[in-house]
């Protein structure tokens, strides 16, 4: 198993810092991760370890306003302009690259919460080039909620300005996601039930930080785009998906990732799986049943693998 990373630029004079796990037998497959709001992609070196173990390899990305990616930029903030369609386009130019370094081999793509969003955005015009995709931490609700939702963003935007990290949008955002863990030993309790994994994230100073006004924007935008059926028609039918998370996620809370596994299926895809695991929270890779979980990603990969899909054409 081989552990590196390099810098790969992108548009709009940033680069992008980027880790890669590659195994040491020849690879399976090419995994293409995009991680959650306020982390990075250094947190996922046990799932690439252990992907590089079973033959696959991973290349997760610092998305922009995120880890060291942000050295480069503002922290919490996508782009002061086209923000959404910067971090999208992200894993089009990540995708070529790994093309580019492994000619042939298929790839799969996952996004984690924030990311599930991002990948999702990808898949309405990419996903006829990929092996499969995994949905983690995802949420699905009516577009009319995102649309409210991004006047309160622009209105604190106008108030406290685009840079500005507003209290109001964090609290209607994050703030209900601890009541079901009371007493609360930290303010990210809903993360994980694996205290020590709970500390690691409080610790680094690249999580767990308020975003820009503008993120808001650039997110919920996205949101009210993917939520669309007609925009989920565009998903390639035959592409299978893993929709994955914890049943006590406040995120998603169970009912959100059913819903999105029953809308994608609704919008023809064929080969959803939905897979929920009991008393789980946010952080499934972090969680204290992990192994399992990983474990089960790894099984799906080798199914969805054996389906024996075209070869990528980009």
């Amino acid at each position: 198993m081989h552990h590196d990373a390099f810098w790969l630029p992108a548009s709009n004079h940033c680069s992008l810092y980027v880790y890669q796990w590659l195994p040491s037998t020849p690879i399976k497959a090419v995994v293409l991760l995009a991680h959650g709001m306020a982390e990075h992609a250094g947190r996922y070196q046990r799932l690439g370890q252990a992907l590089a173990q079973a033959g696959y390899a991973l290349y997760a990305h610092d998305q922009r306003g995120h880890g060291r990616t942000a050295e480069l930029g503002t922290l919490g903030l996508f782009a002061a302009h086209d923000g959404w369609t910067s971090v999208v386009n992200d894993l089009a130019l990540l995708s070529q690259h790994i093309g580019q370094q492994h000619p042939g081999a298929p790839l799969f793509l996952m996004g984690h919460s924030m990311g599930s969003y991002i990948a999702q955005a990808y898949l309405l015009h990419h996903s006829a080039s990929l092996q499969g995709a995994i949905l983690s931490g995802s949420n699905f609700q009516p577009p009319a909620l995102y649309r409210a939702a991004c006047l309160i963003a622009r209105a604190e935007s106008w108030r406290q300005g685009p840079l500005g990290h507003s209290a109001l949008i964090e609290w209607l955002s994050f703030g209900s996601f601890n009541k079901a863990f009371k007493p609360n030993r930290t303010a990210f309790d809903w993360l994980s039930r694996d205290p020590q994994e709970v500390d690691k994230y409080v610790a680094d100073p690249l999580c767990g930080f308020r975003c820009s006004n503008r993120l808001w924007i650039d997110l919920l935008m996205g949101l009210e785009q993917i939520s669309q059926p007609k925009h989920l028609a565009q998903i390639d039918p035959n592409l299978p998906i893993l929709v994955m998370g914890g049943e006590c996620d406040p995120v998603s809370t169970g009912k959100r990732l059913k819903d999105l596994a029953g809308a994608l299926h609704l919008a023809g895809n064929q080969h959803v799986q939905l897979t929920l695991y009991p008393q789980a929270r946010h952080e499934l890779l972090n969680e204290t049943n992990r192994d399992d979980v990983t474990a089960d990603l790894i099984d799906w990969l080798e199914q969805a693998r054996a389906l024996g899909r075209p070869a990528r054409s980009e």
